[in-house]
């Protein structure tokens, strides 16, 4: 009998709420199949079966709330003993493997698989990979991983399969988790600093509203808990100041309209406006640093960041999430059009990557599908500065002494005042109009 427990998920994760079961109680399942959705605050994830056997239990329904340390499920295996799967002290396999264990739950796919016998080492796999080993009749835990986090890819097992060997597996990014005691004390200290130098702050409680009417109550969960957050935190931390302006961009729109339906039923994604505005961006950020950083107030430092990872927003439903296009200054606009649409598929059918949500350097935010003129965005904390994209709309405009119609883009482009000034702001925002303006200043510099 397998008890399955949810393991400590990193990231500050706690607990996460429970979406779907993918098995009755009573009905069987094969490894690596899908036995539960859960949403955390992160990103929505299935978690695959550990092992086959009879789902005998489960630890709640729909909706309800799971922590960290209690039981997902417990599953009859067959085998007559009761195992505590868990990376958590009473676990009975060793620590090597409980740290291969926990890389494996914490995968982005939550590929999730028992150790290995014997003195085998258990390598994470998401779990169409594992299936592929097996269907190649490979050991897959003889397999060097190169993917991230450790992971064993398809490329992988396809290479050993073949006779070949894999790469060495590149170095893994220093986490994000606070582990050092130093780090754990400059932690304290930032929050302690935050919560103690703003005057004048005392949050008096809710009044009882339903003394005055009807009422209905939803706990704040998940994603949106975890929105709430971070906009608050980027709101005290942060001195907003907006600019606005208009980008012309009637032959942007004639070029990208012509060359998407070229492109019909070709690969790749859809040529959007966001796509020539990623681009156009990314560019002005390389002469813009300013707004390519983040702001260490204790330390009175400002971070330039060498590398172009644009996040934009996306409206999922459930919430609002921000995939990342990682190096978008090393990617043509058909590149990133396929990033696009394929980032917005994985945040609305809740299957997207863990990596694919962080690492951001700036935002852009979309409302011009929704319609609208203009928004005042949140800059996504610990960014500086963030970018709002209207709806186009046709409007009368002068051009060498004549009214003519233009499609006109309006830009509210919002920056941390602490590292950079208004004109710094205009340049900016002015350049990236001039270019979204002439389809060929964007193509020339790709």
């Amino acid at each position: 009998m397998y008890d399955f427990k949810l393991p400590d998920l990193g990231e500050g994760i706690a607990e996460g709420e429970i979406l779907k079961w993918h098995v009755d109680i009573g009905g069987s399942i094969n490894e690596d199949d899908p036995l539960v959705d859960i949403e955390t605050d992160k990103a929505a994830v299935t978690i695959p079966s550990p092992v086959s056997g009879i789902l005998t239990s489960i630890s709640g329904e729909v909706g309800d709330m799971i922590s960290v340390g209690d039981i997902v499920a417990s599953i009859d295996d067959g085998s007559g003993v009761k195992v505590t799967v868990a990376v958590a002290a009473e676990s009975s396999v060793s620590e090597e493997e409980s740290a291969a264990l926990l890389k494996t739950l914490t995968d982005d796919s939550f590929p999730v698989h028992a150790p290995a016998s014997g003195n085998g080492k258990s390598v994470p796999a998401a779990p169409a990979t594992r299936r592929y080993a097996r269907e190649l009749g490979v050991d897959i835990n003889k397999i060097t991983p190169t993917g991230p986090a450790g992971r064993v890819t398809m490329d992988d097992v396809k290479k050993f399969s073949e006779g070949g060997t894999t790469p060495e597996p590149a170095p893994e990014p220093e986490s994000e988790n606070i582990t050092t005691a130093d780090e754990i004390r400059a932690h304290a200290e930032f929050a302690a600093h935050a919560a103690s130098t703003i005057p004048l702050l005392d949050i008096e409680p809710l009044p009882d509203f339903s003394k005055d009417g009807p009422v209905e109550i939803e706990a704040l969960r998940s994603i949106r808990r975890k929105v709430a957050h971070k906009m608050v935190t980027s709101m005290i931390m942060i001195p907003h100041v907006s600019h606005m302006d208009e980008a012309d961009v009637t032959l942007l729109e004639e070029f990208r309209l012509k060359e998407r339906s070229k492109r019909e039923g070709q690969s790749g994604g859809k040529l959007t406006l966001l796509a020539f505005v990623i681009r156009a961006v990314t560019f002005g950020l390389k002469a813009a640093k300013s707004f390519n950083a983040s702001f260490d107030p204790f330390k009175g430092e400002i971070i330039y960041k060498k590398y172009y990872n644009i996040g934009f927003a996306v409206d999922t439903g459930k919430g609002l999430m921000v995939p990342v296009i990682k190096n978008a200054d090393q990617k043509s606009i058909i590149q990133i059009a396929a990033e696009i649409e394929k980032l917005v598929d994985d945040a609305r059918n809740g299957t997207i990557e863990y990596d694919d949500l962080h690492g951001g350097t700036f935002t852009i935010t979309n409302i011009g599908p929704l319609g609208g003129t203009a928004l005042l965005a949140t800059i996504n904390y610990p960014e500086v500065a963030i970018l709002a994209m209207g709806a186009v709309q046709e409007k009368p405009v002068v051009r060498d002494g004549e009214i003519v119609i233009r499609k006109i883009l309006p830009l509210t482009f919002a920056f941390d005042h602490r590292i950079a000034d208004g004109a710094d702001a205009a340049r900016f925002v002015a350049e990236m109009a001039r270019k979204l303006s002439d389809p060929g200043l964007l193509l020339l510099e790709t």
